[in-house]
């Protein structure tokens, strides 16, 4: 595959076997176009931003922002707000907009389906203001049960709902979830950590209010994220983090603030980072991302019959709009010494609750093996990893 040799990564080994990456939904590899790009700012262009007139201040700046502007274009977005990741692009909500907007008695709906990220800073905003927090149940066939979502949606003030599973990489409805929130008066976050990767978002498009994600996950760097919010949603926010950059003007007896995004990033932020996720977006623009989705898919859903028939209890669906990710649980070896054993293979797979542990609990499991395809995984590998799969299956189950 050509996609591959643009990551040097891929061709190490492993305990003595070339690498087979297959833990994409934690985070993705990145191609040397990325590298380099973060290199070569802290190599020729070092500076911290919208600080100084000199040059290297200059492309700091310019730098930094073109990572906001593609973040815009690329989602068609007004405003982008930077942030560490989706964990801190979510905690901005319940800061910004939940501790000026919720009172007592406010409801937050939330799904079982949720990454922790999407559930503990709702829990202690709840603690804190006394709102109320009610959870959407996955059903049998791993999907939310839409009719418990309807009737949780009185009095409402906010939906919280992941674009993608990262456990069974189940698509939830987000166009019809969308649309009874904002019937029955209640905002709309999406945690889109999942989608970005293989769906190029319209998010004025998908009527959401806010969406939180991440550039680990499509081939950026880590420590970098982003919030797109509702131009008007955004009007409504307020700061709650205050140093330098964030303000228009500090006196002894008070501070105003910035109004643009500006407003929610104080401090220095991460320039490299975000000039590496640019470089990011330069590289998968080039791509065919439908095609490589429908392509992954595939392949996930090919694996997925394979241990099915070895008698593995594979969670998830593969229909055509949900991502590449296989979790399952092998009914004698236990899901971290088969980690081990894949991982002595050069399989890298990733085990646990992976921080959905209320899905997890549905579920009625503790963990899974989750092995996850990207853009660089091809049909040989996994015909390779069912290969080797098999193999240790026969020999220690």
């Amino acid at each position: 595959m050509a996609i591959r040799d643009d990551f040097p990564i891929l061709k190490r080994e492993v305990n003595g076997f070339p690498l087979i990456y297959l833990d994409n939904a934690a985070t993705t590899q990145k191609p040397q176009v990325v590298l380099d790009a973060m290199n070569d700012y802290y190599t020729s262009s070092n500076a911290n931003v919208h600080r100084a007139v000199h040059t290297l201040a200059g492309e700091a700046t310019e730098g930094y922002e073109a990572c906001r502007q593609r973040l815009k274009s690329w989602f068609n977005a007004d405003r982008a707000v930077i942030t560490s990741g989706t964990t801190e692009a979510i905690n901005l909500v319940a800061h910004a907009w939940g501790r000026a907007n919720l009172v007592e008695g406010d409801v937050i709906v939330l799904t079982e389906m949720e990454h922790h990220s999407d559930i503990v800073p709702w829990q202690m905003l709840a603690e804190e203001r006394k709102v109320e927090l009610r959870y959407v149940p996955v059903l049998e066939d791993f999907t939310l049960d839409m009719d418990v979502f309807a009737a949780s949606l009185d009095d409402a003030k906010l939906v919280c709902v992941v674009h993608t599973s990262n456990v069974l990489g189940v698509r939830n409805p987000l166009e019809e979830i969308i649309q009874l929130a904002h019937s029955n008066g209640a905002y709309v976050l999406i945690d889109a950590a999942q989608g970005v990767p293989h769906e190029q978002i319209d998010f004025k498009e998908s009527g959401a209010d806010f969406m939180a994600f991440s550039a680990h996950k499509m081939c950026g760097p880590t420590g970098i994220g982003a919030l797109l919010v509702n131009a008007d949603v955004f009007e409504t926010m307020q700061p709650f983090m205050g140093g330098g950059d964030m303000i228009e003007t500090v006196t002894v007896d008070g501070s105003t603030y910035q109004t643009n995004e500006h407003k929610f990033e104080a401090g220095t932020p991460r320039i490299a980072e975000a000039i590496g996720w640019c470089a990011a977006f330069d590289w998968m623009a080039k791509l065919d991302l439908e095609k490589e989705h429908k392509r992954l898919v595939e392949i996930a859903r090919w694996v997925a019959e394979q241990l099915r028939s070895m008698g593995i209890p594979v969670y998830g669906r593969h229909e055509e709009k949900d991502s590449a990710v296989v979790s399952f649980l092998h009914p004698t070896i236990h899901s971290e010494d088969l980690a081990h054993l894949l991982d002595a293979r050069g399989f890298a797979v990733r085990t646990g609750h992976h921080c959905a542990q209320p899905l997890l609990h549905r579920l009625g499991i503790n963990g899974t093996v989750r092995a996850s395809f990207y853009l660089y995984n091809s049909m040989e590998e996994a015909e390779y990893f069912v290969e080797q799969l098999k193999e240790i299956t026969e020999r220690f189950g």
